[in-house]
């Protein structure tokens, strides 16, 4: 982080507020998730060294996890990571592999974001699908104008709801696609391989709990097309190049165009559910049942916003702060 960012104790606040999700649908657990900044800020402003954030769980009971830790719960990671560390990976609460743990990417992202604004990058996250209701195409404008925290779309939102409901009344659990926009982001950023900018979002998208699919501008689609219908025509606005389409998403050979990211993240449904579910007992090698108890969402997806926009947040900001010292070398190598 470079020195002399000015930190609002109470933005990062918010930020931590927006993955408590809708109370309706998340866990009973709760946690006042306040953040103790305990290095790289003094007087309200970055240092320069590293930045430690901590936040303490309170809300804390772990006896149920001792009950189970022998009958893996189908689709958490509990049966490889106990394989993965021979037994003596910490299993209260899904351990390292917690949904606990993405107050990490929100905190992260929102040094990141301060790092962007100087130069008017914003991102904004929504809820494009929840099960199989799914949020009409909308303007770049109707996503960051929305007064709506989750989705632009408010008839579909009203349907989202009503998808969550169904599940959470009967025992079960819904997954979900979260669409996530950056604006103003800075053409040159990225580059081939190892310095794919592309690569690099997929691969943060993909180290956030639960995620299953990433796609980026028309995704998949792409495959059903012909060149003629998704090659995006370039133009000339307002005195800067753009391109008439934006099937690439904002990323053309893994380097910014200009253009909005535009990037879609498929969420499996929580695996935590109230059914019972086949699984085996690994002490006894016998196949047994399990009912799980404890406190779950119904829906993971609303949560993920913020947690979606900070991944992009600190990887568009690494690579912004990489071009700057290039364009800073060309400057200062014109002038020899």
């Amino acid at each position: 982080m470079p020195p002399g960012i000015r930190v609002n104790l109470e933005e990062l606040k918010a930020e931590l507020e927006r993955r408590k999700g809708i109370s309706k649908f998340s866990t009973a657990r709760k946690e006042s998730d306040e953040p103790i900044i305990i290095s790289g800020v003094f007087r309200g402003y970055t240092t320069g060294a590293p930045i430690t954030v901590i936040v303490e769980n309170k809300d804390v009971d772990s006896s149920y996890y001792e009950e189970i830790k022998d009958t893996p719960r189908p689709g958490h990671a509990d049966y490889p990571a106990k394989i993965k560390y021979f037994g003596f990976n910490d299993y209260r609460g899904g351990g390292r592999f917690s949904g606990r743990l993405t107050i990490g990417f929100v905190i992260a992202g929102y040094f990141a974001k301060k790092i962007l604004e100087p130069v008017g990058v914003k991102i904004k996250a929504y809820i494009k699908r929840v099960g199989k209701v799914e949020a009409r195409n909308m303007s770049i404008e109707e996503i960051f104008n929305s007064p709506n925290p989750y989705c632009p779309d408010e008839d579909a939102f009203k349907e989202m709801l009503k998808e969550m409901e169904s599940a959470k009344k009967s025992g079960d659990s819904v997954g979900g696609v979260v669409e996530v926009v950056a604006i103003n982001v800075p053409p040159g950023l990225g580059g081939p391989y190892e310095d794919d900018i592309e690569a690099d979002l997929a691969s943060t998208f993909f180290r956030i709990p639960a995620v299953k699919g990433v796609e980026f501008g028309l995704g998949f689609k792409v495959s059903e097309k012909r060149g003629s219908e998704v090659n995006d025509p370039y133009v000339i606005k307002n005195g800067e190049i753009q391109t008439v389409t934006n099937n690439h998403g904002g990323i053309i050979g893994g380097i910014t165009t200009g253009m909005p990211i535009v990037a879609r993240i498929a969420f499996k449904p929580t695996p935590s559910i109230y059914l019972p579910q086949k699984t085996v007992n690994l002490r006894e090698m016998k196949e047994t049942t399990i009912k799980l108890k404890g406190r779950f969402d119904s829906c993971i997806v609303p949560k993920a916003l913020p947690v979606v926009e900070g991944a992009m947040a600190f990887v568009l900001a690494d690579h912004f702060l990489r071009r700057l010292a290039w364009e800073r070398y060309v400057h200062l190598s014109k002038e020899f």
